[in-house]
């Protein structure tokens, strides 16, 4: 048996990570892009997404938890799969005087797209999101789909 190093966050350490340390993140000033960010930490801005192929189709979960199917923009244009989402929030405190004591904004976007295969039938597409995860089934053509073996005659 042997142990694993985690980083802290429940992630495994990249191997970058391993041979050259989170030091160089400021040497090469990693964070001039993504303020606050360290490298190995970037996978999480993006919801992770499962891709399943089976007999009759595709599917693709993406996790997506606290967001609502209002929250969700699926587009499909020229045989690319778009899946975005775009939430604001907005928290105030006023005083009295009408003032702010405590005013916060958060917002969270993301984007990611799939380019489907030729045997996808893109006109049958269906979504649904439940217990945080955006299902999204993506049917196959019907000449795509596998055939049963038939029996030849011989004459």
């Amino acid at each position: 048996m042997s142990l694993v190093k985690f980083n802290g966050n429940g992630q495994l350490p990249s191997l970058l990570d391993e041979v050259m340390g989170r030091d160089m993140d400021e040497f090469f000033n990693f964070n001039r892009n993504w303020p606050g960010i360290t490298r190995s930490q970037i996978g999480t801005l993006v919801p992770a997404v499962n891709i399943k192929e089976h007999s009759e189709g595709y599917q693709i979960d993406v996790a997506a938890p606290g967001l609502k199917k209002e929250h969700f923009n699926l587009s499909l244009h020229n045989g690319k799969l778009t899946v975005s989402t775009q939430q604001q929030d907005q928290q105030e405190e006023k005083n009295e005087q009408g003032q702010y004591t405590k005013r916060e904004f958060s917002y969270h976007a993301f984007s990611r797209s799939f380019w489907l295969p030729d045997s996808c039938d893109q006109e049958q597409i269906q979504a649904r999101y439940e217990d945080g995860i955006l299902h999204i089934v993506l049917p196959k053509k019907e000449e795509a789909k596998p055939k049963a073996p038939t029996q030849i005659q011989i004459n």
